[in-house]
């Protein structure tokens, strides 16, 4: 066997000196997600980047992406998420995802694109990950952490227990003609990886598979078919069944919430429901409802603790 000049060989340890976290596999993603007929029109794999969703949305607004375009990264620098916070996490530790959607339907209803994102993802990971998953209004993905004394199971106040774990976020992101929608997910952190204790993670979940590869490919499928079945009914949450299948799944629902608003302003209720535009509805101590339809939601404890916040994987 020929030996390998230096620099390849400097290149394929760095490549593989995680074992536990192999690189994605471009050329079988593509084979089975980019199809004739199909929603997903090329898949390209980028070993690094700031922001899939920035990249995207950039070739997005100069007409150079077409619907259906995936952008995945290895590793993000500057992954974003809402109200422009940032985040990053170790290479090949997560699914850094980005696609291109042109919907067909009334723009006003494109304001579901995030919530239908968050149904396809839950879904997906129920099935492939073996995790039950539920949903904070508006972007993020939660599991409940097992009861242990790990630092993954500790309360904000450091001592251990059951709780919330925020594993995954999502952003949409007008771009061109169209929406650019980002999906991070903590896949294979482990406890002393998470970047604040309410943050989880599939493998710290119990997931029967971290590998990236089938989970990435049972997401995007999972989304394909949920923004089929959206787009057949001309983006009604109803007839599509995807207002009701979020509520099924919502975490927020039925709790004490503080909804911290633009303007620096905020409103305390119990979350009571999700209405057709896909706000989220508050019912306050003096039986008024306020629909919300942006704002950072926080769901209060009894011992007056909080948690969510973007915490975690953001693309």
């Amino acid at each position: 066997m020929t030996p390998q000049p230096p620099e390849n060989r400097d290149k394929d340890a760095g490549r593989w000196s995680d074992l536990s976290r192999p690189p994605l596999n471009a050329t079988a993603l593509r084979r089975a997600l980019v199809r004739p007929g199909a929603l997903w029109t090329s898949l390209d794999v980028v070993p690094a980047t700031g922001s899939t969703n920035s990249d995207l949305a950039a070739r997005a607004a100069e007409g150079k992406a077409e619907e259906g375009a995936v952008l995945v990264a290895e590793e993000q620098s500057a992954g974003r998420g809402r109200l422009n916070r940032t985040w990053s996490a170790p290479p090949r530790s997560g699914i850094f995802v980005s696609v291109y959607l042109t919907p067909r339907v009334p723009t006003a209803r494109w304001g579901w694109l995030p919530l239908l994102t968050g149904v396809a993802t839950a879904t997906a990971l129920s099935k492939a990950a073996g995790i039950d998953t539920s949903l904070k209004w508006p972007n993020d993905i939660l599991v409940t952490a097992p009861e242990d004394s790990s630092s993954a199971a500790a309360g904000p106040d450091g001592t251990p227990g059951t709780g919330e774990r925020k594993i995954g976020g999502i952003l949409a992101e007008r771009a061109g003609p169209g929406v650019v929608i980002g999906i991070g997910l903590n896949v294979s952190l482990a406890a002393d990886e998470l970047p604040v204790p309410t943050a989880g993670s599939l493998a710290l979940a119990g997931a029967r598979t971290t590998d990236r590869d089938p989970l990435l490919r049972a997401v995007l499928r999972s989304l394909e078919q949920w923004y089929a079945t959206w787009q057949a009914a001309i983006g009604d949450p109803a007839t599509s069944r995807l207002q009701e299948t979020y509520a099924a799944g919502c975490a927020t629902l039925g709790r004490s919430v503080r909804a911290e608003l633009p303007g620096d302003t905020d409103l305390t209720g119990e979350a009571v429901a999700i209405d057709g535009d896909g706000r989220l509805v508050l019912a306050t101590a003096n039986g008024v409802r306020h629909p919300v339809g942006a704002g950072d939601i926080i769901h209060l404890r009894a011992t007056a603790q909080e948690t969510g916040g973007d915490d975690s994987a953001q693309p």
